[in-house]
């Protein structure tokens, strides 16, 4: 019923920098925390960033200065700016929100996008 799309993953140069974009549709009351995950392949996947409702952020200590992450409540969605990107940046990085669906229950759900491949070469 409630789906993210990524969108902004490509290949990128080291050094460059990359902007991607998730964004929420379906039956959504409200969205409380939207991040960032990524995996890379045979590693485990691992939370790089996320933006609560109010704007406190949270970033993993390999990407501090280095990405930004932002959001837009009236779009329902999640933006994340890297820069300065490195080849072990490579993954493919998953857009995760907790939210509450429309309808009659109304209780803190998890979704998740289907994931958009970064590549950053040396």
């Amino acid at each position: 019923q409630v789906q993210l799309v990524e969108s902004g993953g490509g290949l990128v140069q080291a050094g460059g920098s990359l902007r991607l974009s998730c964004a929420a549709s379906g039956s959504i009351f409200s969205i409380n925390v939207m991040g960032w995950y990524r995996q890379a392949p045979g590693k485990q996947r691992e939370l790089v960033t996320h933006i609560t409702s109010d704007g406190s952020t949270y970033y993993v200590d390999s990407v501090k200065g280095r990405f930004a992450i932002s959001r837009d409540n009236t779009k329902n969605t999640v933006y994340l700016e890297m820069n300065s990107l490195r080849p072990e940046d490579t993954a493919v990085y998953y857009c995760h929100a907790d939210g509450i669906r429309g309808g009659f229950i109304r209780r803190t759900e998890d979704w998740w996008g289907q994931g958009t491949q970064v590549t950053v070469s040396s």
